[in-house]
């Protein structure tokens, strides 16, 4: 018997019914999202995707579906649970059930969600980011950096808008004991697929004027748990861990961490907990000074009281030691003036004495004292005559005697 050709939709319905008599059940299938997308009525479309072992190759596609009465309960329950956007590239386990339409073919439509396989993809992806890290020796390196005593100077990496930035300047400003901090903002997109590469620009931004800051600081606050994805990507990471000042990360809340979190000096959950943790290390430096100061005027007051009970000693002892002193020096000065007084005594008489004996030896030489002993002196012309040698024949002389005088006539030589 000849088979009747079928038409194009005889033949989809034929498809149609097989698969739902094949396919009846629903079916967890695991795969990767892609083509995300929903429209005005709340419909969300999208596509689900097998790569190959190497991932760079698609091995599988089929089209899907989540209705909007599905969608509207399945979206924010993924995301709360899982703190990652529902969007292209994750891998879910979704429970679907097997459609074939005439006009539109194949598809499958999402019925429920297990957020678990998606924790623990998620989970595994950043423990590879986290070996890879550690492996290349980068893992602690903004961690080992040392904490400034006083940050004071801070950059912060952010949204203008974000209602964290704002806790975050209010806390630091209205600190109990006035400390004062300079902030500077370098704006950030802190959700959505831009994260990444505008937290990035942002470090750069910093790097360029690293001398004049401190500390950085990366928060967010008041958005959704779903858009902490972007901080689990390894070039941010290495970015943060390789950064030369330390990072302080405020970008989750109690049980949210994400990779920069493992990687960064500092993490804290909120960014009021970033201004506190700031706040806490001025309050610890001011301690240290307080405890330093009070340390020294009590060290400054120890010792003015020693100084002040040694000069009341000194002051009870400098009378008798003053009169001791004066009398010391007036029994010397006695004596040295009794000395002066003898040695100029002594002086005097051996210069007196002295004197005496060139007084006698002079009046010994005198003429009149040499002619009382009997001694003359012969004169010629008034000079006297020492050398008979001068003498000539008739030269007249005189003779000087003691008493008295002759002249005389030389005859002969």
């Amino acid at each position: 018997m000849e088979q009747q050709p079928l038409s194009l939709h005889d033949l989809n319905g034929l498809v149609k019914r097989s698969i739902r008599s094949c396919l009846p059940d629903t079916y967890w299938v695991q795969a990767e999202l892609s083509d995300v997308r929903s429209n005005y009525s709340g419909h969300c479309y999208l596509e689900f995707i097998q790569k190959d072992a190497s991932g760079n190759n698609l091995i599988a596609k089929a089209r899907g579906t989540i209705w909007s009465n599905i969608y509207k309960m399945l979206k924010p329950y993924f995301e709360q649970e899982t703190g990652q956007a529902f969007t292209s590239g994750i891998k879910v386990l979704v429970n679907v059930s097997v459609e074939f339409h005439e006009l539109y073919g194949y598809s499958l439509t999402v019925l429920d969600i297990d957020p678990t396989y998606t924790v623990g993809d998620m989970e595994r992806k950043r423990r590879e980011i986290l070996r890879q890290l550690e492996e290349e020796g980068v893992i602690d390196l903004n961690k080992e950096l040392e904490m400034p005593l006083l940050p004071q100077r801070v950059a912060v990496i952010s949204s203008a808008t974000a209602a964290g930035y704002g806790d975050f300047c209010n806390q630091l400003a209205n600190n109990p004991r006035g400390y004062g901090f300079r902030t500077e903002l370098f704006p950030a997109i802190m959700q959505g697929e831009r994260v990444e590469e505008s937290i990035l620009s942002a470090l750069d931004a910093i790097y360029q004027r690293m001398d004049e800051f401190d500390v950085v600081v990366i928060i967010r606050g008041g958005g959704a748990t779903s858009d902490l994805s972007g901080f689990d990507t390894y070039l941010l990471a290495a970015s943060c861990a390789q950064f030369p000042l330390p990072i302080i990360t405020g970008i989750g809340h109690e049980r949210d961490d994400t990779v920069i979190d493992k990687v960064a000096h500092t993490r804290v959950k909120t960014p009021t907990a970033a201004a506190e943790f700031l706040i806490a290390k001025m309050d610890k430096c001011a301690d240290v000074l307080d405890e330093t100061s009070s340390r020294l005027m009590q060290s400054v007051r120890n010792r003015l009281l020693w100084e002040h009970r040694r000069m009341e000693s000194l002051k009870q002892r400098i009378p008798n030691a003053v009169y001791k002193r004066i009398g010391d020096a007036k029994y010397a000065l006695l004596s040295a003036q009794r000395d002066l007084q003898m040695a100029s005594r002594q002086f005097l008489s051996t210069k007196k004495h002295r004197l005496e004996l060139l007084q006698q030896r002079l009046n010994d030489a005198l003429p009149e004292k040499q002619l009382a002993r009997g001694y003359s002196i012969t004169l010629k012309d008034g000079k006297a005559v020492k050398d008979v040698s001068v003498l000539k024949e008739g030269d007249t002389l005189v003779t000087m005697l003691h008493k008295g005088k002759v002249e005389s006539e030389v005859k002969k030589r």
